[in-house]
């Protein structure tokens, strides 16, 4: 599976689950990059071939709904667009 990186400064492991057209997960990538930080994401319905499976997975291993954004950050979960929730556990990371 071939996530993007974005780089910023690193406040640990940062991955965003998202669609392309969810505006949710936009605001998400808007949040993470206004506060600067070191992220990788997967738009999940661009991913196509033999990597669908294997970001399916990933996505289910943290949220089986596959509701989305999805962003795992040092291990903990956020479902949904939270910008409190993001900066909280941003405040613990790294």
């Amino acid at each position: 599976m071939k996530a993007t990186n974005v780089n910023g400064k690193r406040k640990g492991s940062i991955m965003l689950y998202a669609l392309s057209t969810c505006g949710w997960c936009k605001k998400a990538k808007d949040l993470l990059d206004q506060l600067g930080v070191e992220y990788s994401y997967v738009d999940v319905d661009l991913v196509d071939g033999p990597d669908v499976d294997e970001v399916l997975r990933e996505v289910d291993r943290w949220n089986p709904r596959r509701t989305f954004p999805t962003i795992v950050i040092d291990g903990k979960c956020i479902i949904g667009f939270s910008g409190e929730q993001i900066k909280e556990s941003l405040k613990d990371a790294g």
